[in-house]
């Protein structure tokens, strides 16, 4: 008897919201963290994007470099390399200066 069966490749996870929830919203379950590529209405079935490369905001006076770990900031929805409570999101792929509010991050599975 197996102990295990695939249900899905892992890119895009099943995930139900009891709100509705936007498109580009970043979503974090216990340690997992998704990004949503689609609206989602509450209570019906969409999906979480776990893997991919996704432009994510970020406080405009922080400065990362490629490479960096990033974590979610849920009091201020940013990213940040500041570890802390916050939850991990990925990896930059790119670097971001101070005066950009956005930075690349390759999503961490």
């Amino acid at each position: 008897m197996p102990v295990a069966q695939f249900i899905q490749d892992g890119d895009v996870v099943d995930y139900t919201p009891t709100v509705n929830v936007a498109a580009g919203s970043l979503v974090v379950q216990g340690d997992l963290v998704g990004v949503t590529k689609r609206d989602i209405k509450a209570n019906e079935l969409g999906g979480l994007a776990t893997v991919g490369v996704f432009e994510c905001v970020k406080a405009s006076a922080d400065v990362i470099a490629a490479g960096t770990k990033l974590y979610w900031k849920a009091d201020d929805q940013t990213v940040t390399a500041t570890v802390g409570t916050n939850k991990l999101v990925g990896k930059a792929v790119a670097a971001a200066g101070a005066g950009t509010t956005k930075v690349r991050v390759l999503l961490t599975p």
